[in-house]
């Protein structure tokens, strides 16, 4: 009597939505330390035309007011809204973007979307205020010390652990559909800011990463309770929990913004950025600081080329010369 074998294939496990696009965005370019490759740039080194105070290299992207875009912006910029950000750099024509904003905050997270979108893009650094000083107002009023018993200048970043991927499901099955997805589901992200009152006032309530070297930690001071996984990447998201309300912190606010856009995408919806990161707390220690070239990265600080006073115009055209 012949015997029958009955065999069976043990089916592959099905990949969620976040190893998909983990996988896809190590493939193509897309880790955390290729979106931040050469991402910011001051107005000090631009090429700026000295007869109209045009940059001819760039499509210029800015993010503010309407009222204000009309009371002075750079020549031939275009005023956006991050929710058309997508359609407005198809108009680009390739050529590659400027992203301005009041601060540079903004401007960085919207950088970073378009590079994880495909495109060539920049951020100003400082923002219209690093443009000319009339723009400086934001800038001004909120580089200062701010004392608070949960800055501390004592003890060790808190233990890094491991903790399960984020769990979202974009409908979609390819790497690329899934990203677009995302990129679109960040853009649509509004409370992607917080304050350092809010931070400070209860470090316990958030999963706070200090994006500084070691040596910043101990010099300037830092969150009381805070990480500092500063190596952040495709293979140490890992070490972030995406049930918490990650609050990433640096010396300005700009650079935790584009981290923070590339968090959303990634999937870690609640994570947010720091305004003004340090320079908001600890300013005075910042521009006379030795570590990390904190001077450069503070507001007005030697190296920042924060102060520069160039050419502006208003909605009817008419150009501010600098003073």
């Amino acid at each position: 009597v012949p015997m029958l074998f009955i065999t069976g294939c043990k089916k592959d496990k099905v990949k969620t939505d976040f190893e998909i696009l983990n996988e896809y965005a190590g493939l193509n370019n897309l880790d955390l330390s290729n979106v931040l490759d050469g991402w910011v740039i001051p107005a000090s080194k631009l090429n700026v035309d000295p007869n109209d105070f045009s940059i001819p290299d760039y499509y210029i992207m800015d993010f503010r007011k309407a009222a204000d875009f009309d009371a002075g912006h750079i020549k031939d910029a275009h005023n956006v809204s991050m929710g058309n950000l997508l359609t407005e750099a198809e108009n680009a024509g390739g050529k590659p973007i400027l992203c301005v904003c009041y601060t540079g905050q903004t401007a960085a997270r919207a950088t970073g979307l378009l590079r994880m979108a495909g495109y060539t893009a920049k951020s100003m650094k400082w923002g219209m205020a690093g443009w000319h000083a009339d723009f400086a107002g934001k800038w001004d009023a909120n580089a200062t010390d701010y004392d608070s018993p949960n800055w501390v200048t004592s003890g060790e970043p808190a233990t890094v652990s491991e903790f399960s991927t984020p769990d979202f499901s974009t409908g979609k099955s390819e790497g690329a559909d899934i990203l677009n997805d995302r990129i679109n589901a960040a853009i649509s992200n509004t409370t992607w800011t917080i304050t350092k009152t809010d931070v400070l006032g209860n470090p316990e309530n958030y999963f706070v990463n200090n994006f500084w070297p070691p040596e910043s930690w101990e010099e300037y001071g830092h969150v009381k309770g805070a990480y500092r996984i500063s190596d952040l990447k495709l293979e140490t998201l890992k070490n972030l929990d995406p049930n918490e309300t990650i609050v990433t912190y640096c010396y300005t606010g700009q650079t935790s913004s584009i981290v923070t856009a590339w968090l959303h995408v990634m999937g870690y919806d609640k994570a947010k950025s720091m305004l003004f990161g340090a320079n908001g707390i600890v300013h005075t220690k910042l521009l006379s600081g030795t570590a990390g070239s904190a001077p450069a990265k503070s507001w007005k600080g030697t190296g920042s080329s924060s102060e520069n006073n160039l050419g502006y115009y208003d909605k009817d055209g008419n150009l501010h010369n600098p003073e």
